[in-house]
């Protein structure tokens, strides 16, 4: 691999290095071959013999340089103080394939001097699930962590009840998240201005070429923000847990928790059983994502030239990117053009969805089956059940909308609708049930079906032959959300 290992030259209140405290007894889970080739890990047969010693701490090869960062954040909306990587190590910093930076994250390989309460440890649970998302976000195109594997071991963790200890190398084009900043005007202000050239130097080259390179860093910052958040709504996709510090300067999807992929479609779902009011609800993700970035960027007054109207002006453009992101991509799953009447269309189609508690992601995918039923025979079974769970009054509204909706279909060139259905509707996301069945096996030894969910959400716009019934199946009408806990 080609490291890059600059993090830690930066002043060493940033972070604390130390090695990794080995698992017992580790075990493969499950490798992502195709990401380590992405990496250059491949084509070092230390690190290909040795990555299950890798992974469980057991062993550090000579070139990682294992750290701590410590950082701070807003926590449900209030001030947390002092965090940091309390279960995780940033292992070191590459270049892959495509010369894009790489942090090779090491999580749930022992306490910190962040840890705080912690253990520093993760369990198999909440492992998977992180494996599993960050692959299943990064095959829908959604910019997003992803893993190169993880292991699992005779470590002995205590949650609420006592669970294998596990071990995940997280990967993202970075771990630097608001919450650095944070903690630098908080506890180290003197910092600022060379950690701001450090993330511009590094991750936002391109700002040097401004007149402002602090003020486009920070509108750049602010729109990539809101394009992820937009693409999660798109998705249906919920984080659950949308503090200051689990959101990265790269707009990048970081740190999964109680995250969870829409089922039937309720925009007020709250995937988080310890978000007792609704904060980060599905529907209140994008203000979150203003709120979070508005927390964040007085701090940068400090620094000379940056006013609070040239802040302002930075986090402007949030909302019209947003919209404009998330509009341009609605019109793209229902196979129509950026337009007025597409919107129409597009939002009555979500009310549809949402009164009559269908399924969000099979519903997208069934219009296939009306826009071309002859050649997508899948889809116009999806479309079948869909139709038949709406009540009378709601199939006159289908009807309706249905109709208008294939006139202005058959207004469009047919391959190009088509191909635009099929390349923004997946047939399978990483459902809460699909994800249980993998966690179930594994607890009990066999890694086969999470093999197998992973290769399914590898490619999650086609139609496979590896799927069970399962995987597309949601839970009845009015079966309640299963909430899911932060206990990792």
């Amino acid at each position: 691999m080609r490291y890059q290992n600059t993090y830690i030259n930066l002043d060493t209140r940033l972070y604390h290095e130390q090695p990794p405290t080995p698992l017992d007894n580790p075990r493969a889970g499950h490798f992502n071959m195709h990401f380590a080739q992405q990496l250059g890990w491949t084509d070092d047969e230390d690190l290909m013999t040795h990555w299950v010693e890798i992974l469980s701490g057991q062993y550090v090869p000579a070139d990682f340089k294992p750290l701590a960062m410590v950082y701070a954040g807003h926590q449900f909306g209030q001030w947390a103080g002092q965090l940091g990587d309390g279960r995780g190590l940033l292992m070191a910093q590459v270049l892959d394939k495509n010369n894009q930076l790489q942090d090779l994250h090491l999580k749930g390989i022992g306490l910190t001097p962040y840890s705080r309460m912690g253990d520093g440890r993760a369990v198999l649970r909440s492992t998977i699930r992180e494996y599993l998302c960050g692959h299943a976000l990064t095959q829908l195109g959604v910019p997003s962590s992803n893993a190169l594997g993880f292991v699992v071991s005779d470590t002995r963790v205590r949650r609420e009840r006592m669970e294998a200890g596990a071990a995940l190398m997280r990967v993202a084009d970075s771990h630097i998240r608001l919450g650095h900043i944070e903690w630098i005007a908080s506890f180290a202000p003197d910092l600022l201005a060379e950690f701001t050239d450090y993330m511009i130097d590094t991750y936002y080259p391109e700002c040097r070429d401004s007149d402002a390179p602090i003020l486009t860093f920070l509108t750049t910052v602010v729109e990539r923000t809101a394009r992820m958040i937009a693409d999660w709504q798109l998705i249906g996709f919920a984080h659950g847990v949308m503090n200051t510090d689990n959101l990265s300067i790269t707009g990048s999807t970081l740190d999964f928790g109680p995250f969870g992929f829409m089922e039937r479609f309720n925009p007020a779902w709250i995937n988080n059983h310890s978000d007792h009011t609704g904060r980060y609800a599905y529907q209140n993700q994008p203000a979150i994502g203003h709120w979070n970035l508005n927390a964040w960027l007085p701090h940068f007054m400090r620094l000379e030239g940056v006013t609070r109207e040239a802040l302002a002006d930075c986090l402007a453009p949030y909302e019209a990117t947003f919209m404009q992101h998330y509009q341009q991509g609605l019109c793209r799953r229902l196979g129509l053009p950026h337009a007025k009447e597409s919107l129409t269309l597009a939002f009555e189609w979500l009310t549809l969805l949402e009164d009559n508690l269908l399924d969000y992601t099979n519903s997208f995918r069934a219009l296939l089956g009306l826009v071309a039923p002859n050649e997508h025979h899948y889809e116009e079974h999806l479309l079948s059940i869909m139709t038949n769970e709406l009540s009378d009054d709601a199939q006159q509204v289908w009807q309706d909308w249905s109709t208008r909706y294939m006139a202005q279909i058959q207004q469009l060139p047919l391959e190009q609708v088509i191909d635009d259905m099929q390349h923004n509707n997946p047939v399978y996301v990483l459902r809460n049930s699909m994800a249980q069945r993998a966690i179930t096996a594994a607890e009990q030894g066999q890694f086969e079906e999470v093999s197998r969910v992973f290769d399914l959400l590898a490619n999650p716009y086609q139609v496979q032959a590896i799927a069970t019934l399962l995987d597309t199946m949601p839970p009845t009408p009015h079966a309640p959300q299963m909430p899911i806990s932060c206990s990792s």
